[in-house]
């Protein structure tokens, strides 16, 4: 199944399907079989970089529509 990711309104993002998970060192997480996982936006959880719904409590607002973003502009030298 291709990577699936979900902008909830005023919550996260989930993420779902075959992805890995890796921190700035180059570590894996060990998801123990999870093909789903949400990741905090607020900045607010306990248990970052993944939701623990703190977004509740602290007020988190953000509504996303999906929308066009414009062309890549090629790189200059």
């Amino acid at each position: 199944m291709p990577t699936k990711i979900v902008v909830k309104n005023n919550g996260s993002l989930k993420v779902e399907g075959d992805f890995e998970i890796y921190d700035m060192q180059g570590n894996r997480f060990d998801l123990n079989g999870r093909t789903a996982v949400s990741f905090c936006r607020c900045g607010a959880s306990k248990d970052m970089p993944f939701c623990d719904s703190a977004h509740k409590q602290c007020g988190f607002k953000s509504e996303v529509v999906a929308r066009v973003l414009p062309p890549i502009q090629p790189k200059t030298p």
